[in-house]
Formats: C-alpha cells, sequence, structure tokens
C-alpha cells in the first residue's frame, strides 16, 4: 500500500514541477508561461531563431544566409531549433516541413489585438494565411479570403481553440481605428 502511494504521489508531482534543465543546455520554451518568464533578450533571440527557419523553408535558402539576415550565429540557431533541422547528405542544414517550435502571434480579437502563443509551424502558417486575408480585404475590400477562414479557429501552445475574427464590420473597426497592420503579427499587443 506504502509503495503505491509513493508511485502515484511521484505521478501527481510530475505535473506541477517545473522542467529541470542541466547546467549549459539549452530547452526551448512550449508554453507560453515559458516563454514570457525569459528575458527580452532571449525573447528576441528566440523569435529570430524562429524567422530563420522559416526562411529557410519557405524561401529555401540556407541557414548561413538565414542566419545573416536575421543577426544570429549558424550555430546558435543548430543548438535552438535542432528539432527543425534535418542535415543533408552534403553535411549542410535543411528546415524540415514542418516544426514543433513554439511561436508567439497576433490575432485579432474584437476587443484589439490579442498574443497567442502556437505549438506548431503549422498553425503559425494558418495564422500568417489569416493575416493575408485581413490585410487584403482592407486594401481592397474583397472578403472571398476571410471567408475561407469562417468558423475556424487556430489552437494555443496550451490546447485552447480561438476563434479567428471574420465579421467583416469588426475587422472595418478595427482597420480604420489603426489596430490592423501587417507588421503586427510579430508585434507585441499593447
Amino acid at each position: 500500500m506504502r509503495n503505491q502511494y509513493k508511485r502515484e504521489k511521484r505521478k501527481t508531482d510530475k505535473k506541477t514541477r517545473p522542467r529541470s534543465v542541466p547546467k549549459g543546455q539549452f530547452v526551448a520554451p512550449r508554453t507560453a508561461e515559458e516563454y514570457f518568464s525569459k528575458s527580452e533578450h532571449f525573447q528576441d533571440k528566440w523569435n529570430r531563431v524562429t524567422h530563420v527557419i522559416s526562411k529557410m523553408r519557405d524561401d529555401r535558402v540556407s541557414l548561413q544566409q538565414a542566419s545573416r539576415e536575421f543577426a544570429l550565429a549558424p550555430r546558435t540557431v543548430i543548438r535552438w531549433s535542432r528539432s527543425a533541422l534535418r542535415k543533408r547528405a552534403n553535411g549542410q542544414y535543411a528546415a524540415k516541413a514542418s516544426d514543433r517550435l513554439l511561436r508567439v502571434l497576433v490575432i485579432p480579437k474584437s476587443e484589439g489585438l490579442r498574443e497567442i502563443a502556437v505549438p506548431d509551424s503549422r498553425q503559425a502558417s494558418q495564422v500568417g494565411a489569416y493575416w493575408g486575408a485581413v490585410q487584403k480585404y482592407l486594401e481592397t475590400g474583397d472578403s472571398s479570403g476571410l471567408r475561407k477562414f469562417k468558423r475556424k479557429h487556430i489552437t494555443d501552445a496550451n490546447g485552447t481553440r480561438i476563434p479567428l475574427l471574420t465579421d467583416l464590420s469588426e475587422v472595418d473597426r478595427l482597420g480604420s481605428a489603426g489596430v490592423l497592420s501587417f507588421e503586427s503579427l510579430y508585434a507585441k499587443a499593447a
């Protein structure tokens, strides 16, 4: 009976204990809480690392070119995002088709902008496509892109489903207030 109690106690303790990190080893943030508990310097560097991976994947550029563009050393990108990279036969690194790196993005809500932490590149791509549809609507009045996102949602890093704003009157209101701009995608919500 006593051993069973200890096993159950250990199981419950694991849920509440923070991850232990060996000294000198980097562990990527997995939740918004972990991300925001870090310094601004760390957050900036983490955002640039995820940008490098996205640039490598989308534009098919080398690790060196993408790292240079975001002012990072290639070895820093490798160390911080090894799970998102694969090493080719020629020794060069390439971005995998998708990754599980946390990204903190901004989406519009009826109250204004809201920061959300998305758990992978696929959710981040969906947010990017949504922002493209919002910008197209605001610039041209063509709402066909936004209609594709009607009743769609984004799942954040905590598993919460966040519906996307597709109400045209709300988008118009936020756009005329100057809240919506493409630069808002990676900006901090005020």
